[in-house]
């Protein structure tokens, strides 16, 4: 594995713990009202960012790629929050670096480690070649 590959994985899995701490102390601690109960806020938003985490623990590309998607949810949160929410703007501005910084963990990580393993996806342009060798190739056993 490169340095830069490393160095990605590493802001990934740093991010991710940080993000399921951050989001943890803040939903439990620091909000002062409570309007949902422990069980939703758990469901809600602890068990998105624990789904992918045996996978990015385990430096898998393929869970990194998926996790952006978790991250997302995080991203549009951290918004809502920051424009909706005044007394809790400055927990968004923290939520949303992380999030961001787990994004761009995960998609670099992804994409080198990828490249580095060989699971790059084919270019349409030879994938197209491959299907038309079959299908001309089927088409000639047959006549």
């Amino acid at each position: 594995m490169s340095g830069t590959t490393k160095k990605l994985r590493y802001l990934a899995l740093i991010s991710h713990v940080m993000l399921l701490l951050w989001v943890t102390v803040w939903q439990f601690t620091l909000v002062t009202e409570r309007v949902y109960s422990t069980i939703f806020l758990t469901l809600f938003y602890l068990l998105p960012l624990l789904l992918p985490l045996r996978g990015i623990v385990a430096g898998k590309p393929y869970t990194h790629a998926w996790a952006n998607f978790v991250v997302l949810f995080y991203v549009i949160h951290g918004f809502t929050v920051l424009y909706a929410i005044p007394q809790e703007r400055s927990y968004a501005i923290v939520e949303l670096i992380l999030a961001a910084a787990m994004f761009t963990g995960c998609t670099g990580f992804a994409r080198l480690r990828g490249r580095e393993l060989g699971l790059g996806l084919k270019k349409l342009k030879e994938e197209m070649k491959e299907e038309k060798a079959f299908f001309d190739g089927d088409n000639n056993a047959e006549k």
